[in-house]
């Protein structure tokens, strides 16, 4: 999408996406190397009775949707940042994740800039939030 397109109360999906458990482990493995993402056996035991993805691992896949359904073939080139990321439930494998972007805010800066904040939500097959952050994205003008 271009930048002109996005606009302050917008509602945008993504989706769905399955999660694999040798991608939980393979991402882990190389980023986040904590045994209840990399050990499934040790994780049954653990405290949330199974394997579970990385928070980071949640935040890339959403980055992958958000990428592959809205800012391909836009202005895109930055961000200066996350206001916030909340994990409230976790990834596990075979979770189908959807995602919903809802636009805060977008402007232009004095010096052309397009900017915007959106707040990206990740939900699973029950409805349940798994991720919630707010991005803020900056277009070339």
């Amino acid at each position: 999408m271009k930048f002109a397109e996005f606009q302050a109360g917008q509602v945008l999906e993504a989706g769905p996406y399955n999660v694999r458990e040798a991608e939980i482990l393979s991402f882990a493995k190389q980023w986040d190397p904590q045994w209840f993402h990399t050990d499934p056996e040790a994780a049954s035991e653990g405290p949330f009775e199974g394997l579970i993805a990385s928070g980071w691992h949640t935040c890339s896949i959403a980055m992958y949707l958000v990428a592959d359904t809205f800012l391909g073939g836009s202005e895109s080139f930055a961000s200066p940042g996350i206001a916030y990321i909340k994990w409230p439930q976790p990834v596990r494998p075979g979770d189908t994740l959807a995602l919903k972007v809802t636009v805060l805010e977008a402007r232009t800066s004095s010096k052309g800039l397009g900017i915007l904040r959106w707040r990206w939500q990740l939900f699973n097959q029950l409805d349940a939030e798994v991720l919630d952050l707010e991005a803020t994205s900056l277009f070339k003008p």
